[in-house]
């Protein structure tokens, strides 16, 4: 299955500057002659990718991209500026179609590299430039050529930078519902999830990341039961890993630290790069049990399990703790886009929450809660 994040825009560069028709005018010299300048050229648009951008969100929310148009030419033989080139940062790894026609213009695929997608106009003509020793006194100029205007369609083969883990009925889609503009199918049943989602987690500007939620694993996953194992090939191609867990199992269900075990063979059998993968462990649906209680599970678990990776609570479902979760694996990405073999700083573990940090009061009820802030 093949995850594709689109996005349309429009791009435009900049007219040509005109150009001008003037004569010398100066005390004692009757016939000073033409001295009109030539206008500017008009910025072109150019995309260049950018290493610390990963989806294409924002190209949503801002559509229409224009370059300065040049400047007109001046008298005294003065010449009009040209328009700035605009540049556009992209994530690497875009493509770039023409809209109308489906052409491939482009691709960007190393940092730092620029496609010209938009050129700008040619600049006008002053009359200085058309007079000839039969032309004395030129009247005419040439008006500068429009700038391209093209429709775009951006296209971006996405690689996760967050993928979620986890038994079925762990609340995977209800987290990526909760934190990003996905709506995967949520219900009381096991297997909901049937096929990858992939939610947009938008931070601020230029920064976001990608998280995919995939079935839900089970065990004996690695020799072909249930879903999940479909799908651990998109995991290998993440960052990071979050591994969900339900802090309050109901029934016969098992407890977090077996069910977490369970995972781990599972990931070691399917091989590959996921059991060396950096992993936190998230427990979900605090918002079940008094604090009292959480607390005293969340320290038997951690115990149980010996971990020494980031810990955080939260309720995926009133969104709950989601926000110092989110800021936290922002934070963690840009971290890893700059030194890829870094473990997380002290910021990213003194993050990881305790009891009372990570189960905030519930919002009033005539409050609207905002998870991301």
């Amino acid at each position: 299955m093949k995850f594709v994040d689109e996005a349309f825009i429009r791009v435009e560069a900049g007219d040509g500057g005109n150009g001008c028709v003037s004569f010398r005018r100066e005390k004692y010299i009757p016939f000073g002659g033409p001295n009109g300048g030539d206008g500017g050229d008009g910025g072109s648009v150019y995309l260049v990718a950018d290493n610390n951008i990963n989806t294409l969100v924002d190209f949503r929310y801002q559509r229409i991209h224009r370059a300065e148009r040049g400047h007109n030419g001046m008298s005294k033989d003065m010449t009009g500026r040209g328009g700035v080139d605009l540049n556009v940062p992209v994530p690497v790894g875009t493509r770039v179609f023409e809209q109308d026609t489906g052409e491939l213009i482009g691709e960007l695929l190393e940092t730092g590299q620029r496609l010209l997608v938009a050129q700008g106009g040619f600049h006008g003509i002053g009359n200085a430039r058309y007079k000839s020793s039969t032309n004395r006194a030129p009247r005419q100029s040439k008006p500068g050529t429009p700038g391209e205007r093209r429709e775009l369609q951006l296209e971006l083969i996405l690689l996760a930078d967050v993928g979620l883990l986890g038994f079925p009925n762990a609340g995977k889609s209800s987290l990526i519902r909760q934190i990003s503009s996905a709506r995967p199918k949520v219900a009381d049943y096991p297997f909901t999830t049937l096929y990858p989602n992939l939610g947009v987690v938008r931070v601020g500007q230029n920064r976001s990341f990608v998280v995919a939620d995939i079935p839900g694993v089970i065990e004996g996953a690695a020799e072909g039961a249930g879903l999940g194992i479909q799908f651990l090939k998109h995991l290998a191609r993440t960052r990071l890993l979050l591994h969900l867990v339900d802090i309050a199992p109901l029934g016969d269900q098992e407890e977090p630290s077996a069910q977490v075990r369970k995972i781990e063979g599972e990931l070691t059998a399917f091989g590959g790069d996921l059991t060396d993968k950096e992993r936190w462990l998230v427990l979900n649906k605090t918002d079940l049990l008094p604090a009292e209680e959480y607390a005293e599970r969340r320290a038997q678990i951690l115990a149980e399990l010996d971990w020494t990776a980031p810990v955080y609570g939260l309720s995926a479902l009133t969104g709950q703790g989601t926000s110092e979760l989110v800021n936290a694996l922002m934070h963690r990405l840009e971290e890893l886009k700059q030194h890829p073999d870094t473990t997380p700083t002290a910021a990213v573990y003194a993050a990881a929450p305790l009891a009372e940090w990570d189960m905030p009061a519930a919002p009033d009820d005539d409050t609207e809660w905002h998870p991301l802030g």
